[in-house]
């Protein structure tokens, strides 16, 4: 199910304990239930930016693709780690540099990050798997569930992330499987089938776009005050 939400303070006050001396990783792991790696990468970001490390920021964070490309060529030249790269310049998550590296070696453009409001909108994007959407959730919750930049960020639309958040709080990771099986292709079955497919469709979409309208009201209340 859903990862513990660790707030700024507390963060904080785990980082501060290690930097203090008063327990190792282990040990503040047994204490207070975050990972090992957590608390490691919360210390650095301590170490390099203090309290500020922590603050929330308005918004999400916008990253040039100038800025990703010097990070990933930081870490593959060498120069420093995953972890090291992410606590000096404060970047958001370790899985953020991963996805960034990811892309660059698969030869794909590293685009500036600037959060618009078209993902709202957007239409299923690619195909998942069940671990990505895992990930996905996951990653959406832990970041207050920010549903519009975990969409830009892992490339789905904003709907889809939606669904699988809510998926995965209900029923975890087997709520996120794909139980359609296979079935034959529009090509396969008679004209009756292939109109009630279109149909289900039509309205799947419609229903989808109904979501989307309300939840743009919503941000858009939100964004008003």
């Amino acid at each position: 199910m859903s990862r513990t939400k660790y707030t700024a303070e507390l963060k904080i006050r785990i980082a501060e304990s290690y930097l203090a001396g008063e327990g190792s990783y282990g040990e503040l792991r047994a204490r207070y239930g975050a990972s090992e790696k957590s608390i490691q990468i919360w210390a650095q970001k301590y170490r390099e930016h203090g309290r500020d490390a922590f603050a929330r920021k308005a918004g999400n964070a916008q990253y040039s693709k100038e800025f990703k490309l010097m990070c990933v060529e930081t870490v593959l030249r060498g120069e420093n780690n995953v972890d090291g790269v992410v606590a000096k310049y404060n970047i958001s998550d370790r899985k953020v540099l991963r996805r960034w590296i990811k892309r660059y070696n698969a030869n794909k453009e590293l685009k500036d990050y600037d959060p618009k409001r078209e993902v709202y909108m957007a239409e299923a994007r690619r195909k998942t798997t069940q671990k990505e959407r895992k990930e996905i959730a996951e990653y959406c919750i832990a970041h207050d569930k920010d549903y519009k930049g975990t969409a830009v960020l892992y490339d789905v639309s904003y709907g889809q992330v939606y669904t699988w958040v809510k998926k995965y709080l209900a029923a975890g990771e087997n709520g996120l499987a794909d139980k359609r099986g296979h079935h034959k292709s529009d090509d396969e079955v008679d004209e009756l089938e292939r109109l009630r497919r279109e149909n289900l469709r039509l309205k799947r979409k419609l229903e989808e776009q109904s979501m989307v309208v309300e939840l743009l009201k919503k941000v858009k209340e939100l964004e008003g005050k």
